[in-house]
């Protein structure tokens, strides 16, 4: 599949590498796909996301990934239905790392022992942003998938970045206008 991506949709796919290597986690998740698009100029994808207002708010996107780092990845939507079982998921962290340190819960502690050396791997969630970025360039009839195409996975894929994109104002439907029309801005 990866011979169908275009350069910038394999730089988003490296750059993902490095932040999960950067914080020492095992896998690499759709949360640093999408710190890997924020990085991103010049593509479709950073076009679109500088479109939808999102190039003069990636400090909070990356604000609320690392909170759902520290929440081990759930979603707000998990955290709520945990809530009405009587879980308190921001106690539940407090007490973690109030015992092993702050950051227990996300992997990103420096000195965790777990940490292997060795590069990461995709995660399920990952290899699904992957696999939905080739049906979504099959349908918009793309002969190539590229980093438009991640982001659009990550805006329907369900869990935290979709969570935070959304949150920003940014999902399928309006990137989608973006990139393929009915709006002022299209990208070339």
């Amino acid at each position: 599949m990866f011979e169908r991506f275009t350069k910038d949709a394999r730089t988003v796919v490296k750059e993902a590498f490095a932040h999960a290597e950067g914080g020492r986690a095992q896998t690499v998740e759709p949360e640093h796909l999408l710190l890997a698009l924020l990085d991103r100029d010049g593509s479709r994808a950073s076009f679109a996301l500088a479109a939808l207002g999102l190039a003069e708010r990636r400090e909070p996107v990356r604000q609320a990934l690392a909170e759902a780092r520290r929440r081990a990845g759930l979603t707000r939507a998990d955290a709520d239905a945990l809530a009405e079982l009587g879980i308190d998921v921001s106690q539940i962290v407090a007490r973690v790392e109030e015992a092993h340190g702050v950051g227990a819960m996300s992997g990103d502690r420096k000195d965790a022992h777990r940490w292997s050396g060795r590069r990461p791997s995709f995660s399920r969630g990952a290899k699904d942003v992957l696999e939905r970025s080739l049906r979504i360039a099959l349908a918009h009839r793309d002969r190539h998938i590229g980093d438009e195409h991640l982001l659009l996975a990550l805006t329907v894929l369900p869990g935290v970045a979709a969570e935070v994109l959304a949150d920003q104002g940014v999902t399928y439907a309006s990137v989608t206008r973006v990139l393929y029309g009915e709006g002022e801005a299209k990208a070339g």
